[in-house]
């Protein structure tokens, strides 16, 4: 399996600027209250413990994923959010999947919808493009000069991973969905710190677009990350390396 991205840039991509750090955070917050929602306890609780190893993987301070954690109770129990996932193409046929946490569906939908529609896209029936993406498990680890391929690789091994992916900066652990939660805690146990932690969904196999077609794209993918309920996007476009996602 190859690499979906490529980390030598990494410092920089997570050194934002604050606001837009501020809106990755507020995203993050949104999905700590909801995991932490009937169940606080992350040792129970293996969802809100993925979210907070997500989050960590952000720089998320630990004061501010305490402090969304306890007041989870009281702020979200007003609200009914619902994960929803909407499918569809951006321009130039490319696949596009966005998840969102949203309490008004019709609001969220309306605005995917809007936007996709504006940048020469388009909503689409549910599986539409899912078919073209693998469901997978996506921890993300610096490479340093303590750390070794042969060892991450043995980590991985003993952790239930499906694959390792040695990047120029970092190495890529692949897991299945269900074996995703073990394999984090197990590899937190042996004290590896992630650049990334999180459920993914990669693209089996990715399209370029014409320079004209890939600003329109670009230019999408801000205005869905603008809006405050998307948490996250998918899709199949080959993108310049200092664009691409973490």
């Amino acid at each position: 399996m190859s690499g979906h991205s490529k980390w030598h840039n990494i410092q920089a991509k997570k050194g934002k600027a604050d606001a837009a750090r501020g809106k990755i955070f507020t995203k993050l917050g949104r999905e700590l209250a909801v995991a932490a929602k009937g169940n606080p306890n992350p040792s129970t609780n293996s969802k809100l413990a993925d979210v907070i190893a997500k989050a960590k993987a952000a720089n998320m301070p630990n004061d501010n994923i305490e402090r969304t954690i306890k007041k989870a109770a009281g702020e979200v129990g007003d609200k009914d959010y619902k994960e929803l996932t909407y499918e569809g193409y951006g321009v130039a046929g490319s696949a596009v999947i966005v998840t969102t946490l949203t309490d008004n569906n019709n609001r969220t939908a309306g605005d995917v919808r809007a936007i996709m529609s504006k940048h020469g896209g388009s909503l689409g029936m549910t599986g539409c493009v899912s078919y073209m993406f693998d469901h997978k498990g996506l921890i993300v680890v610096e490479r340093t000069a303590a750390l070794s391929e042969d060892e991450v690789t043995e980590l991985a091994i003993e952790a239930g991973a499906d694959d390792v992916v040695t990047e120029e900066d970092a190495f890529e652990i692949y897991t299945s969905v269900a074996a995703f939660s073990e394999a984090r805690k197990f590899l937190e146990e042996k004290g590896l710190t992630f650049l990334q932690a999180e459920l993914t969904m990669l693209p089996q196999s990715k399209i370029t677009l014409a320079p004209d077609k890939l600003e329109t794209f670009l230019k999408m993918l801000d205005k869905l990350e603008e809006n405050d309920d998307v948490q996250n996007i998918y899709h199949n476009v080959e993108l310049p390396e200092e664009e691409e996602e973490d």
